[in-house]
């Protein structure tokens, strides 16, 4: 746990604090309005969790060698995350009316 000071432990765990509060925003706002496209972006949403959630816990651990397998979860849900968002995006855009001017 020594591995990253006190202000970049507030800063790593407030982040995951504002990302799950962020999905369940979204999710909120899904069921407020009733449309439901907005609901597969706090899907989208979670590959990036978790991949913050890897990285916290390797740290955690003082990035032990016996756990280097997370830094690569935590790429490939990075690169899934960006996808899913990217996704998720395109989907809001594509679900929106379109106006003719």
């Amino acid at each position: 746990m020594h591995a990253l000071s006190l202000p970049t432990w507030i800063v790593h765990i407030s982040s995951i604090i504002e990302w799950i509060a962020a999905i369940w925003l979204i999710w909120t706002y899904s069921e407020v309005s009733g449309d439901r496209v907005w609901r597969f972006l706090s899907f989208a949403m979670l590959p990036a969790l978790i991949s913050a959630m890897c990285a916290v816990t390797w740290h955690y651990f003082d990035n032990p060698e016996s756990l280097t397998w997370l830094v690569t979860v935590q790429a490939a849900m990075t690169v899934l995350g960006n996808c899913t968002l990217c996704a998720a995006a395109w989907w809001i855009w594509r679900s929106r009316p379109t106006t003719n001017q």
